[in-house]
């Protein structure tokens, strides 16, 4: 089969097409012919063996798909951890979703990691209430461009967003955004309480890292989360108990992975999502679809902040 594989951590150049053999399902997996392959930012950390987990060679990336389940012919989705890249993945069978009758894969996979991720900030991690400010950096990504839109039902007072392009902080304003200003690390403190009408911001969700992180700490008002799900920008950062205790405020880590191990919280939140895609209330933004073959340039344009939304490889090409 036709896959990318990783024989050595590096740059964009090591995504390499091979041909590769069909995985054999063990235990309690299931084989899944891909239709599509989800590309999230945190393939560029495996990449470079710079993830949260530690990675392993060789290896195929791609830790989500959609597609057909060799054994059933049922339209699924699948969180694989590896192999996404790929014409066919094992994945879990109790980590196999059905895709509802009227969903395209473009969708379906943004609902997946990414709609997850979104959904969690708000109620697991950000623990959002009624009314509070949330600040949605990188508004036109795919988790962002979904937390803008989950901002209303998840009952959110003000939603400000943040982008680096003006066309991006059109679309979030588009999305639903209250507000959408410049994310450049620069002054973001101001600009963040200006849009909230000059008080501080009850929630930040966070995932760039560096000054973008200590500026939205200083928009924080007593009380405030950080929500932290990313390193953009490979530049971690401390925080002092002293700061936290001074203000009355928290920052909280958040991986999607550490959910798997309880079902009930990917089960009841990807049944909410799809839900309220199909009543409208989330529309959700592809990106672009490349070849399989061009998966070294998407992981370019996303790293780049070249794209919007949710990009997909198609292994057929």
């Amino acid at each position: 089969m036709r896959a990318i594989q990783i024989e050595e951590f590096g740059g964009p150049e090591v995504l390499r097409l091979v041909d590769a053999p069909k995985p054999e399902p063990g235990p309690g997996e299931v084989l899944v012919r891909v239709a599509r392959a989800g590309v999230n930012f945190a393939d560029t950390h495996q990449r470079q063996d710079q993830y949260v987990a530690k990675q392993s060679l060789p290896m195929i990336p791609g830790s989500e798909v959609a597609g057909m389940r060799e054994d059933t012919g049922e339209r699924v989705l699948a969180l694989c951890g590896h192999g996404g890249y790929a014409e066919y993945a094992t994945a879990p069978a109790a980590l196999c979703f059905a895709i509802p009758d009227g969903v395209d894969d473009g969708t379906a996979l943004a609902l997946l990691v990414q709609g997850l991720t979104a959904w969690h900030l708000y109620r697991t991690a950000g623990r959002v209430a009624h009314g509070e400010t949330v600040v949605v950096h990188s508004a036109a990504g795919g988790v962002g461009s979904l937390a803008v839109q989950l901002g209303p039902g998840m009952e959110a007072g003000r939603v400000i967003a943040t982008a680096t392009s003006e066309d991006k902080r059109a679309l979030a304003l588009e999305l639903g955004a209250d507000a959408a200003v410049d994310g450049g690390p620069d002054g973001l403190r101001d600009r963040l309480i200006e849009a909230n009408h000059g008080e501080p911001v009850d929630v930040v969700f966070e995932m760039a890292g560096g000054r973008i992180f200590e500026e939205s700490m200083a928009a924080l008002g007593p009380f405030g989360r950080l929500v932290v799900y990313g390193i953009a920008s490979r530049e971690q950062n401390e925080v002092k108990t002293g700061r936290l205790m001074r203000r009355s405020q928290a920052v909280v880590g958040f991986w999607l992975w550490d959910c798997l191990d309880r079902p009930a919280m990917v089960d009841a939140a990807l049944a909410d999502l799809f839900a309220r895609a199909g009543r409208g209330e989330l529309r959700v933004v592809v990106g672009g679809t490349y070849p399989l073959s061009e998966a070294a340039q998407a992981q370019i344009d996303l790293a780049e902040r070249r794209t919007r939304g949710k990009l997909l490889l198609d292994p057929s090409r």
